[in-house]
């Protein structure tokens, strides 16, 4: 089968893989579609940041090469000889994430994770392999392009949880990629009043504001303080840093009210310099996340069905398999008017 396939930082082949033999606990997925997540992105350009190149990952047991990939909708092909759950035919979502599940569950990441597509095979492959308890059926009503979004979706559903976003709060985004995007309309949903979206590009802050961001602001022309000064009292209540870098973190902090939070939603390719005194001296508090819950990831699948996420117009370009360093990496790195670019591998199907 075709797959993509990360051998090293801009090093990500399209060559023929054998299919891994199925588990007694796994369900082969034929897949429909798989998004490009940053998170392939920051492997491709700065990796290995997840990837085990050494020693084999100690969630999934795989180190590199390694096929990319996890955020995936698809088919049940077959079913390990222990699934229960589930039948050839099926329409299913993957939860990538992988840990212990020894502890509650908001606290279980903490004890340490992996993703299926970074630790172990994923999903830009005609066919993969997920254990049952990762695997989540989809419903009639939402589409396989749907189902590859649900992911990212969980990325936001997860930081708007962590923020305790309420009814009537003010949010300030920075960043309005993929992720940034889909905190713009998890905002929306839980009921933010106002939503300020900033970005250097201007095509992704017309993006933000089609999906419910109020304020779109370039803060490369205008500075982000003084936009939340003009709109709100003294600050947003939330902020949420979905960018990486260290001055929107600085700015995240600077536009949050005292007693506020900002959450880090990004994933940080190198280290940066910051001083902690900022926030002794606002009183802001800083938090962070990392993916979701088991939970989240149905609550997410739940709220696109039911129409409280609309998450299809995020989707800014779709691809075949074959073009995705060209048309995909390279043209995320190039091209700032994309968002999320889906790549086909066996396309929508049905049974």
């Amino acid at each position: 089968m075709k797959a993509a396939v990360w051998y090293g930082q801009k090093d990500v082949r399209v060559e023929e893989r054998e299919p891994k033999e199925l588990q007694d606990n796994e369900v082969k997925v034929k897949v429909s579609w798989a998004g490009i997540c940053g998170t392939d992105l920051h492997e491709y350009l700065e990796g290995p940041i997840f990837i085990s190149t050494e020693k084999p990952d100690p969630f999934l047991g795989q180190k590199a090469p390694v096929t990319l990939g996890h955020e995936f909708a698809g088919v049940v092909e077959e079913t390990g000889s222990q699934v229960t759950k589930f039948n050839k035919g099926d329409r299913v979502v993957v939860n990538p994430t992988v840990s212990k599940r020894e502890k509650e569950e908001n606290i279980d990441l903490y004890d340490g994770y992996s993703f299926i597509g970074l630790g172990s095979d994923g999903g830009f492959a005609e066919f993969t392999n997920a254990p049952e308890e990762n695997v989540y059926k989809l419903p009639d009503n939402v589409s396989d392009k749907e189902g590859a979004l649900v992911e990212p979706t969980a990325v936001a559903v997860q930081a708007i949880k962590e923020g305790e976003v309420l009814f009537g709060d003010t949010v300030a985004i920075f960043g309005a990629g993929p992720i940034g995007l889909l905190t713009v309309v998890a905002a929306k949903a839980a009921g933010a009043s106002k939503i300020f979206v900033f970005d250097l590009s201007e095509e992704r802050l017309s993006k933000a504001k089609a999906l419910g961001a109020t304020h779109a602001i370039n803060s490369g022309k205008t500075d982000p303080v003084d936009v939340i000064n003009e709109y709100t009292e003294n600050g947003v209540d939330v902020s949420f840093e979905v960018a990486g870098v260290a001055p929107t973190l600085k700015s995240s902090i600077d536009v949050t009210k005292a007693r506020g939070t900002v959450v880090i939603v990004s994933i940080f390719g190198h280290p940066i310099e910051w001083n902690p005194m900022q926030l002794t001296n606002t009183g802001v508090k800083l938090t962070s996340t990392i993916a979701y819950t088991p939970t989240t990831f149905q609550q997410t699948i739940d709220l696109i069905a039911n129409g409280s996420l609309d998450v299809k117009s995020v989707v800014t370009d779709k691809i075949e398999l074959a073009d995705i360093v060209e048309s995909g990496f390279n043209q995320l790195v190039n091209d700032k008017s994309q968002a999320k670019i889906l790549v086909k591998l066996n396309g929508d199907q049905k049974y």
